[in-house]
């Protein structure tokens, strides 16, 4: 691809001003205390165009020269085993695991279990933000969407892109899940292959990519955006639904994520370390976004109509109140000018449950313990977890 100098080219556009000036963006600020501007814009926006090579290059090694199984059990070996640099393995492997067994100077194990004990002591209300908000409202960046359209994610459907989201999400956010060979670990790195699988496959099937406008399937920045969404969109609907938390937890929250990203291959300077930061990272990047479109409707619905689909409840009446909840959640997270290109329903008082559940946030919060609250959260995450695996190990759903 010729050298394409990027501009922050929906910066005038109605939806990333009225985002920034009084939308969820201006609450972003005001709770970051982030100072926005484009000064660094062309520094990061080179990494539109950039990509994960090593990912790509050990799927090229390993997965495009065996069959599947053979590379995936070639993959757990080295996962679960590590890697030393005298083995006789293909150099990008080397390079791969070598990097991510490398414990970075930065890392801080106490800031990550304290960024997985508010994770797990938010309970319900950290899937009803990954849900509501991290992924409805990612649906309206229409750009950053593509890779989804193009792999035929709707095709999949919504409870099993559900299921592997949560699958992902849970795993990497327990005690100790990030070490060396751990569970957060093998998560982390499977999640990296299926990014470079992903991107090889739209580059060889699917011609029409614009990269010009849309820049590199699953590009730097944009994974920037997506992890951005697991710690300050994250961080901002836990604040926004009444729960409390500490400095450290606020911290470690950055900092789990910090490192998540960087075993995911993203490099070290688009991991932003706390809110501010993450909040002026993130104002660069939307103004290269245009508002939704078709293919972000379809996504947003898919998305609505899961708890319609998802057999986890038995009756019908359970599936559509749940809908409701989702509905109102989603509204009370999210712009109204989003929630209205998203074609979210209006619905009649939607208002009520977010309010309730954010006064109850606030009185469970000062009279059961921090301790109960993260050993309750673990336990009911893990719950719905195996709820959504069971029945996501079904046929019908793959």
């Amino acid at each position: 691809m010729k050298n394409t100098i990027l501009q922050p080219r929906f910066k005038d556009h109605p939806h990333f001003k009225d985002f920034w000036t009084k939308g969820n963006g201006k609450q972003l600020i005001d709770f970051s205390g982030a100072e926005v501007s484009f000064k660094d814009f062309e520094e990061f926006s080179s990494y539109f165009y950039h990509v994960d090579e090593t990912g790509d290059q050990v799927v090229k090694d390993i997965y495009f020269t065996k069959n599947f199984r053979e590379a995936s059990k070639e993959m757990e070996q080295y996962i679960r085993n590590g890697i030393s640099e005298d083995e006789n393995t293909p150099q990008s492997i080397k390079q791969m695991f070598l990097q991510t067994q490398t414990i970075p100077e930065w890392l801080d194990y106490g800031l990550l279990k304290s960024g997985a004990e508010l994770c797990m002591r938010a309970n319900l209300d950290s899937l009803i933000s990954l849900r509501d908000y991290c992924l409805m409202g990612g649906y309206d960046f229409a750009y950053l969407n593509k890779p989804l359209i193009i792999t035929e994610a709707l095709k999949k459907g919504a409870v099993k892109r559900l299921s592997e989201t949560l699958d992902f999400w849970v795993n990497v956010t327990r005690y100790d899940a990030l070490k060396p060979h751990h569970k957060g670990y093998e998560f982390a790195i499977k999640t990296r292959m299926i990014h470079s699988y992903a991107r090889l496959s739209i580059r060889k099937h699917y011609k029409d990519w614009d990269t010009e406008n849309w820049g590199e399937p699953i590009n730097s920045w944009d994974m920037m955006a997506t992890y951005i969404g697991f710690s300050l969109v994250f961080l901002h609907s836990l604040h926004k639904l009444g729960n409390a938390y500490s400095a450290q937890e606020e911290q470690g929250l950055f900092h789990l994520w910090k490192y998540v990203g960087y075993l995911l291959g993203i490099p070290e300077k688009l991991l932003p370390d706390n809110k501010k930061q993450a909040t002026e990272f993130f104002y660069m990047w939307t103004s290269i976004q245009p508002p939704a479109d078709k293919d972000s409707v379809l996504l947003a619905h898919s998305l609505l109509n899961e708890s319609l689909e998802n057999p986890i409840l038995k009756y019908e009446f359970q599936r559509k109140n749940l809908r409701y909840l989702h509905i109102c959640c989603t509204w009370f997270l999210l712009d109204d000018e989003v929630c209205k290109r998203l074609q979210i329903p209006e619905v009649s008082g939607r208002k009520a449950f977010p309010f309730a559940k954010k006064m109850i946030n606030k009185i469970y919060n000062r009279i059961i313990s921090r301790e109960l609250r993260i050993r309750k959260g673990n336990k009911d995450q893990m719950k719905v977890l195996k709820d959504y695996l069971r029945i996501t190990d079904n046929s019908v759903f793959h």
